[in-house]
């Protein structure tokens, strides 16, 4: 403090005198206080600092050796070095972890509104054909004649851009799924969508009431039935 206070009234006595009248040489107050404030900093850390030689007689008076200040001050730069990178190492990892972090909320968040999206799907129209583009449609199927029959389903409200994993369920009367379809539709580019599935009938085919159910993905969104002769 008395240094900075004789800093200023000398500051002040070179303005007066005009010794400071170059336009290179003058400091404002707060520039003269900064300076001032570095010295002050400047001389305390070489205050604090000991030359080895003085390290050296400070290990004598404690009866220690002086021949290993080398190696003792070796190591001590190993271990400042190694707490250097060991902070660097746990900034590196805390960035990983935060990185990690928002790209699980990011996936999070798109699974959340892509299965939002998939329970808004329905069906507006379900029937049975024995044509994929809905003409003829049936109540009926005669198996003599082996028909390839179609299930022809409109869905309303699908997800635009989207490609929807469908699946079909063929059980016969007594309720046991005897044929599959799955597949995925190619993506969705308007909201009422036409899909279907098939199945092939056969001499072998269980007559009575027959059921065809159709999911998207677990969710089953139609059902319909019909009767085999």
């Amino acid at each position: 403090m008395r240094l900075h206070l004789k800093a200023s009234k000398l500051y002040q006595r070179e303005i007066e005198s005009g010794k400071l009248s170059a336009m290179n040489n003058r400091l404002t107050q707060a520039q003269l206080s900064q300076i001032v404030a570095e010295v002050e900093r400047l001389s305390q850390r070489r205050d604090d600092e000991l030359e080895p030689e003085q390290v050296k007689q400070i290990l004598q008076e404690l009866s220690l050796p002086p021949e290993l200040f080398d190696e003792a001050l070796v190591q001590l730069r190993r271990r400042e070095a190694l707490a250097v990178q060991q902070r660097r190492n746990r900034w590196i990892v805390g960035g990983v972890i935060a990185a990690v972090v928002v790209a699980i909320a990011g996936t999070t968040v798109i699974i959340q509104q892509n299965q939002q999206a998939l329970q808004t799907v329905s069906t507006v129209q379900s029937q049975i054909t024995l044509t994929k583009d809905g003409s003829s449609i049936l109540t009926e199927v005669n198996r003599q004649t082996s028909p390839l029959i179609y299930y022809r389903v409109t869905l309303k409200d699908a997800p635009i851009g989207k490609r929807l994993s469908l699946s079909c369920d063929w059980m016969n009367p007594r309720g046991e799924v005897v044929h599959q379809n799955r597949w995925q539709t190619k993506a969705i580019d308007k909201q009422v969508w036409h899909t279907y599935c098939r199945h092939q009938f056969n001499l072998a085919a269980a007559p009575g009431t027959w059921t065809v159910q159709m999911s998207l993905g677990d969710r089953l969104i139609s059902t319909t039935s019909f009767i085999v002769k």
